[in-house]
């Protein structure tokens, strides 16, 4: 039998606290007993009470959150929407200004390099979600260093090599790849684009390049998984949640669907403090999820802190054997920062490891990637071990220049987030997709410049990294500090009128 669609009139009678109905893409649910648990808080529902929350939902939740994690008790049925009352938004000059930089944005062929997007992402997106993507922790050190730390290798290239043809092609756990770069997992892919991180998956697909799934993406996983082509390989970035029956079930799909590699977050047993987004996003009440007896939530912490609450701080070594028990999926461990641990991982039987420092995003004055890469490499070769496990690094690679010395180093691929965000958010898929194909340019360009044809031929000895642990000031980095957001204080207040 089918259900009768409500009325708008009959979902506004529904507003309360004791009494909290929303609607989600044409449909109504009572998210009363939600309000204590949200990881937002109550607030910000009570402020969508009896409406439509659509706009509001949308880029912080994949779709199917209410159909997963919401009694069918709760799904009050279908709105006839017709009959909702559309309430006019009033456009603050604020947003007023941004679509007028949104009118008069550079022409996508104007976009040269990866930090051009950014700049052009400044400009044109909402300021929650720009402070979202950029911030970091802290004094946001490591965040900075993570570019210039490649500053502070030089090359050493061979002259008078053929390199009339150049192949860059690669493989990273076992996929041929057109280019050793990967999409990292990067959240909440529809703070930038309507589309999400669907958009990453498509781009993807038409440049031969891997995707990380993110935990926490704004598209369900199975969205992500649906939008990619036949043969196109994806991999799965994991939070572990306290609940390793949650856990398990989110693996064991992810294998049943395809994917080819178990990427475990290890680096964020709590989530860095990240002031610009703490200073943008919500302010309300907080919620009671999470919080022990007598603790109060501490509400200012930014949207990452909103979504995240769920992750495992008691997550260590021991856990490794049992993730080996439940998938037959490769295990890298990402946000690995030391050599040691990298020797540990070995041991473990783990297939790889990502060196990052989580985009500078949790713990400041973490030493950057490649860094730990130049210091890991020689270990794993005087020790007969840089067979046993691929090594990738993350966080501020820019430019193909980077991959290069990133490769020469001993690296398998590297991962890049934020510039393809970037790039989604000011011209969508397009925008991926030359990005992208400006990579590989650089990457043909560079090849033939350092002497090298292939992959296998870069190696240590075409780069000078002596001074890349001294953390010395390099080079002067105009496009990076043209498009650097600054830390502000907090904004002094306005006078009372009297």
């Amino acid at each position: 039998m089918t259900k009768v669609e409500l009325t708008g009139v009959e979902v506004a009678k529904h507003k309360s606290a004791d009494d909290c109905w929303v609607i989600v893409h044409g449909r109504a649910y009572d998210v009363t007993d939600f309000l204590p648990e949200h990881p937002g808080g109550s607030k910000i529902i009570l402020k969508y009470a009896g409406k439509d929350a659509t706009e509001e939902f949308d880029p912080i939740h994949p779709p199917d959150t209410l159909e997963k994690y919401l009694p069918k008790d709760k799904h009050k049925g279908p709105v006839d929407m017709s009959t909702v009352v559309v309430e006019k938004q009033e456009v603050l000059p604020e947003e007023q200004e941004r679509m007028k930089r949104i009118e008069e944005m550079p022409l996508l062929e104007q976009c040269y390099n990866l930090l051009d997007f950014e700049g052009v992402a400044k400009r044109v997106m909402k300021k929650t979600a720009w402070g979202y993507y950029s911030s970091a922790a802290d004094d946001e050190i490591t965040l900075r260093e993570n570019q210039t730390a490649f500053q502070r290798i030089w090359f050493r290239p061979k002259i008078l090599v053929n390199v009339e043809k150049v192949d860059f092609s690669t493989t990273m756990l076992g996929t041929k790849v057109d280019i050793p770069f990967y999409v990292t997992a990067t959240a909440l892919g529809k703070l930038g684009h309507v589309e999400g991180e669907v958009v990453l998956t498509r781009a993807s697909a038409r440049h031969n390049v891997v995707q990380m799934i993110p935990t926490l993406a704004s598209c369900s996983f199975d969205e992500i998984m649906d939008a990619a082509d036949a043969s196109q390989v994806q991999w799965l970035q994991l939070y572990v949640n306290k609940d390793r029956a949650i856990t398990k079930r989110i693996v064991e799909h992810a294998e049943k669907r395809g994917c080819k590699g178990l990427f475990i977050t290890v680096d964020a047993p709590q989530l860095g403090r990240r002031e610009k987004d703490m200073r943008l996003k919500f302010t309300d009440e907080g919620s009671n999820v999470q919080k022990g007896s007598g603790e109060k939530t501490d509400n200012s912490q930014g949207a990452a802190r909103a979504i995240s609450s769920f992750i495992d701080p008691g997550l260590c070594w021991d856990d490794i054997p049992w993730f080996r028990s439940v998938t037959k999926m490769p295990i890298v461990l990402k946000g690995v920062q030391r050599v040691e641990d990298v020797l540990r991982a070995v041991e473990v039987g783990c297939a790889g490891v990502v060196l990052s420092n989580h985009g500078g995003r949790q713990l400041d004055f973490a030493r950057s990637g490649i860094e730990v890469l130049a210091e890991t490499m020689p270990v794993l070769k005087k020790m007969g071990l840089e067979k046993k496990i691929e090594v990738y690094v993350d966080g501020g690679v820019r430019r193909a220049t980077d991959i290069i010395k990133a490769l020469c180093l001993g690296a398998k691929g590297v991962g890049i987030g934020r510039p393809f965000l970037y790039a989604m958010s000011a011209y969508g898929q397009e925008g991926v997709e030359r990005a992208m194909q400006l990579l590989k340019d650089e990457m043909e360009m560079n090849m033939r410049l350092i002497g090298a044809r292939t992959i296998e031929e870069l190696n240590e000895g075409m780069v000078d990294a002596r001074g890349l642990f001294s953390h010395g000031v390099g080079p002067v980095n105009f496009l990076a500090e043209r498009v650097y957001d600054p830390l502000v204080g907090p904004p002094q207040r306005e006078r009372s009128k009297l």
